[in-house]
């Protein structure tokens, strides 16, 4: 075979090949080709970050290309804005927990750090009505628990011996005039005695000593004085043979049955606390021990350093475990709402407009809803609108499903702005030929 007639078969051979794919190529200019040739992207997104796109092909940081997205794949007219379909096996895989809305009564708790203190109802600051010295303590350290009308100290006075010896004579002299047939004078005697045992008394010396001295007709050196309440001796002023006066202050006793816990609450948590909340405290130094008290006062001023309100809580403590100083942890329970919609605080996308959680209206399909939210407590927050009871929300996962949600919103507003676009043209043509039109009627 001569190298003229390989040549001729090699373009004879190129001719009919070429032959073949024009008529191929012809056949296959039907619909399927028009479709694919009408199907454009509307942009591109990265394949990393659903947020981020392009209008025209690009790569990302990764040399990944940009993925395509089409009018179909981003509008549905039967779903809303940003709904999501998500098949199955893949909201299996990334992980997406739901809850079911149920209507329950939630509490609002308010936690604060907190200061065990005296109730200053149940303070008592004890201090001599006559300048003396102290002859002997009874009770002589501080910590020690006495009874009322316990003997703390006996104090020599001049004073408190002149009174005795001044009842002493008004009781000789009603002795003496007791026969008299005077009327007045008799009466006067009385009332002199009776102005002399009320001076003993108003300078606190004990009725038993008055007794004592009414019965001996001795005066007495010393004179008692006594606790006026049961309690704890938290500070002593005078020591054994110190000169006192009333300005000296013997001793401080504290009754701590019952405490005052002071807690600092910031000013948003104000609204939601109210006397008589019901409040839990716990301290790191009783460990497993829930103390329960109530709120009883709200200070009507700010701290200006902290920008916190004051608020006094009280708290029983027969056991005497709660001890002044003290530092504290406080649970305020307040603002109770019964019959609330109540999902996980966990599945509210939270942004600076509104709040939104995504429900789950069929299998694989998540619907964006915006929700206003009441309290939160325990992890749980309070819906007033945007869902209903038994709805079923995405707790886990839903910020996957925000992003392609965002992404499907963006599309679709896209296409709006297209359509409008479209639409606007058209109707700017058929005023132009309308003008026409009444061009050559005129």
């Amino acid at each position: 075979m001569s190298k003229s007639t390989i040549i001729t078969a090699i373009a004879m051979l190129g001719v009919g090949l070429l032959s073949g794919y024009w008529f191929a190529g012809g056949s296959t200019d039907g619909p399927a080709a028009t479709a694919e040739t009408e199907r454009k992207p509307l942009f591109y997104r990265s394949p990393m970050n659903p947020t981020v796109t392009s209008p025209v092909p690009a790569k990302d940081s990764m040399g990944m290309d940009y993925v395509p997205v089409y009018a179909e794949d981003a509008s549905n007219e039967k779903d809303s804005a940003g709904t999501v379909r998500v098949d199955p096996v893949v909201v299996q895989s990334i992980g997406v927990r739901t809850a079911v809305a149920k209507r329950t009564s939630i509490t609002r708790t308010v936690r604060a750090v907190a200061r065990v203190d005296f109730d200053e109802e149940r303070m008592a600051r004890l201090h001599p009505k006559v300048e003396g010295w102290i002859d002997e303590l009874k009770v002589d350290k501080t910590g020690e628990n006495v009874e009322k009308d316990a003997v703390l100290l006996a104090i020599y006075s001049p004073k408190l011996v002149s009174t005795q010896q001044e009842y002493l004579l008004a009781l000789d002299n009603l002795q003496a005039l007791q026969n008299s047939p005077n009327a007045d004078i008799k009466r006067g005697a009385e009332e002199l005695v009776a102005s002399s045992r009320e001076r003993l008394l108003l300078f606190d010396v004990p009725e038993h000593q008055v007794r004592a001295l009414e019965e001996t007709r001795k005066i007495q050196k010393n004179l008692h004085i006594h606790s006026p309440v049961s309690g704890t001796v938290i500070t002593i002023g005078a020591r054994e043979g110190q000169y006192v006066t009333p300005k000296t202050e013997l001793y401080m006793i504290v009754d701590l049955s019952k405490v005052w816990v002071y807690a600092d609450i910031y000013e948003y948590e104000l609204p939601w606390v109210q006397v008589g909340d019901e409040v839990e405290m716990t301290l790191a130094g009783i460990p497993g021990r829930v103390f329960t008290g109530k709120l009883d006062y709200i200070y009507p001023y700010a701290e200006s350093r902290t920008r916190s309100i004051k608020v006094r809580l009280i708290f029983e403590n027969p056991e005497l475990l709660l001890k002044p100083e003290m530092f504290a942890e406080v649970a305020i329970k307040s603002d109770k709402i019964i019959n609330a919609i109540v999902i996980p605080s966990e599945a509210v996308i939270r942004s600076g407009k509104s709040d939104r959680v995504f429900v789950v209206r069929a299998p694989g399909k998540f619907e964006p809803t915006k929700v206003e939210l009441s309290f939160e407590s325990a992890g749980e927050v309070a819906v007033l609108s945007g869902i209903e009871e038994g709805d079923e929300v995405v707790v886990s996962g839903q910020f996957l499903v925000d992003s392609e949600s965002s992404l499907r919103e963006a599309t679709a507003k896209m296409m709006e702005a297209q359509d409008a676009e479209s639409s606007g043209s058209s109707n700017n043509m058929e005023g132009m030929e309308g003008m026409d039109g009444e061009h050559v009627h005129d």
